[in-house]
């Protein structure tokens, strides 16, 4: 466009704009971890029977593996205690024995062996060892199964809970009115509607299922030790307090790097995109040195505070590791001393040994996770940001609709600041016929674009009202009303597909033939038959394929089959040489013909028949009349004619 919207106040985006600016101040605003993390599991709602499944086979496959160590333990007494068997003499029972020993004063053996179940004289007992060697792998087998239903059932929650995600913020940006992403760099936008929603799922993806565990597990493996030995339950128990202290501490400090870390994610990207998209501009002016400089500062803020995070993160897994190595040692010295004094069976204090890894194994995951939640729920806050931005206001309901179409469009009293304390439009007023061809011109900045984004209601009004036909726009659906006008920019827009789809993308219904008379009333058709393909060449998402010009062509001919009853043109031909503008005036008389249109213009020769003139300045009409009508006032269209058709006077001194 001529005149954006953005070129009329000032833009109060996060980072500057252009190639080179500014990427801005890092995001200082600390992450609300709670509430963003109750919601992201909000979000788990509509699949509550899924979790419900996920639960009971976690509990399922937990139980069965927390039994596992205890069927062990019988195995290794089974084994232990044929060994010990084996070596004592056959024919006397067990307690015979242990009298024998404490009448002879050897009260330490007697009591070692007291501890145990023993036969003597015989060995190993293979068919008890095989039967419980048997279960253990039934167990073992059934819990890795119910693991995997659980799993399966995880990811498919997960999965359409994200699919949900990214349905609401596709939603939500078509929702978000154009002053929201007047203020958002795109790059920043696609980074939380692509990195942030997808660093989500892998979070849900990879925590939600060791949650569940590691909780259930801690549970499971408790009760086992207690029914076991609750004076050892209590040493391991010293691992919780020392956990939950070391991860708190380590977790305050990393989250405000999380934070930081997407942040810069997002405005690295947002610099990347406005680099490369501005990468012949960037050359022209020789900037490619700042630009890489920018990004090389802007970089290595993005890797000190990822560093910082996944360092400061990563500190929890080894300090648990520690916690757990020396609870690990007070367990095997004191289950020493129970065995030796036939309190326990060694057997036992093998699976309390397995118990107290599996106790400290989840609670050095829960701690490792820290990370991944903190990173999780920060682009969680990021995505849940863009979806509580203020929407347009709603349509109406019900909805109105002229009753004829014929083009006719009244602005009455409209008012428009896109800032309370900065005027721009005030009281204008004007009327377009059906049929009219309206010209808009004056300088950069003067309202010109922003009258056609009230039209089309890209903004809404302040006050006073523009009607279509009769009917107040505000009282129509946006849909409607917008199916009634077309646009051709200066920017011209194609995407990735054939001449035919692109032609056809104001009306997907339309036949062959209408394709067809669309490109040969704005010139084509021409063009097309000299492509390899015809009308089924490809253009790539910036038609870098074809001319210019013939990029124009192609948006007024997709213009021209929409059929629209009231036509934007806004500096449709700035960008095209010469002979092509013929072509493009030419297509552009045709498609003008018979609907109301408005055709802002900074090349006043472009614009000499329109049927009404309107001159422009700081938001207000200061003239209006047909070419020759203003010419003949000598006010300010015929300055800006004389400005650029007035030879220069040059005068010797």
């Amino acid at each position: 466009m001529s005149t954006t919207a953005t070129q009329n106040r000032p833009m109060r985006r996060p980072g500057g704009g252009g190639p080179w600016g500014g990427m801005g101040m890092p995001v200082e605003k600390s992450m609300n971890f709670g509430p963003s993390a109750k919601r992201l599991l909000a979000r788990l709602r509509p699949h509550r029977v899924g979790v419900i499944w996920v639960v009971v086979l976690s509990v399922l496959s937990v139980t069965l593996s927390v039994i596992g160590p205890k069927l062990l333990g019988e195995a290794t007494n089974i084994i232990f205690g044929g060994i010990i068997s084996k070596d004592l003499p056959a024919g006397v029972t067990q307690q015979q024995l242990i009298d024998q020993l404490r009448a002879s004063g050897d009260d330490q053996r007697a009591d070692f062996l007291s501890g145990m179940t023993l036969t003597p004289g015989q060995g190993i007992d293979f068919n008890a060892l095989s039967m419980v060697l048997g279960m253990v792998l039934l167990i073992y087998v059934l819990a890795s199964v119910f693991m995997w239903l659980q799993g399966y059932v995880l990811n498919a929650i997960v999965q359409k809970t994200v699919y949900r995600l990214r349905e609401d913020v596709e939603s939500k940006v078509n929702a978000l009115p154009l002053s929201y992403f007047d203020r958002m760099q795109r790059g920043e936008l696609l980074s939380r509607v692509t990195n942030d929603v997808d660093n989500i799922g892998q979070t849900m993806q990879q925590t939600l299922s060791q949650v569940i565990t590691s909780l259930l597990t801690v549970v499971g493996v408790l009760a086992m030790m207690f029914i076991i030995s609750p004076v050892l339950a209590i040493i391991a128990l010293v691992t919780i307090p020392l956990t939950l202290v070391i991860t708190t501490l380590i977790a305050k400090r990393s989250q405000k790097h999380f934070v930081a870390q997407w942040a810069h994610t997002g405005q690295l990207n947002a610099q990347v995109e406005e680099a490369y998209s501005g990468h012949a501009l960037v050359k022209v002016f020789g900037r490619h040195r700042e630009v890489e400089q920018r990004f090389r500062e802007k970089n290595a803020e993005l890797f000190d505070a990822s560093f910082g995070a996944q360092f400061v993160s990563g500190i929890i897994m080894p300090a648990m590791m520690f916690v757990g190595n020396l609870v690990y040692v007070a367990i095997a010295v004191v289950g020493g001393l129970f065995v030796a004094s036939g309190t326990m069976t060694l057997g036992d204090v093998q699976a309390f040994i397995q118990y107290s890894r599996q106790f400290t194994q989840p609670l050095s995951q829960l701690g490792s996770m820290a990370n991944l939640l903190q990173s999780g729920v920060a682009s969680a806050e990021r995505v849940f940001e863009l979806l509580d931005a203020q929407e347009q206001s709603p349509d109406p309901v019900p909805a109105a609709t002229p009753a004829t179409i014929t083009g006719k469009l009244e602005f009455e009293n409209v008012s428009f600041r896109y800032e309370p304390d900065t005027p721009l439009i005030d009281d204008l007023s004007l009327v377009a016929q059906p049929g009219q061809t309206v010209a808009i011109v004056g300088p950069t900045g003067a309202g010109k674009t922003t009258l056609v984004n009230l039209m089309m209601r890209f903004y809404e009004l302040d006050s006073g009202r523009i009607t279509l036909d009769g009917t107040d726009i505000a009282l129509m659906t946006r849909d409607d009303l917008r199916s009634r006008m077309g646009m051709v920019l200066q920017d011209t827009w194609l995407f990735a597909g054939t001449i035919r789809e692109n032609i056809a993308y104001g009306r997907p219904d339309a036949t062959e033939d209408e394709i067809l008379a669309a490109a040969k009333a704005t010139y084509v058709d021409r063009f097309v038959h000299s492509l390899p393909d015809g009308y089924d060449t490809l253009l790539d998402d910036e038609g870098g394929n074809v001319s210019a010009g013939e990029k124009q062509l192609l948006t007024i001919a997709r213009a021209f089959l929409a059929r629209p009853s009231v036509l934007i043109l806004d500096e449709a031909t700035s960008s095209v040489d010469t002979r092509t503008e013929v072509l493009v005036q030419q297509a552009m008389k045709a498609l003008r013909q018979d609907r109301t249109s408005f055709v802002i213009a900074h090349r006043l020769s472009t614009i000499r028949d329109a049927d009404l003139i309107l001159v422009m300045e700081s938001g207000a009409i200061v003239e209006q009349g047909t070419h020759s009508e203003l010419l003949a006032k000598g006010g300010a269209y015929f300055a800006l004619y004389t400005s650029q058709f007035a030879a220069a006077v040059t005068q010797d001194v």
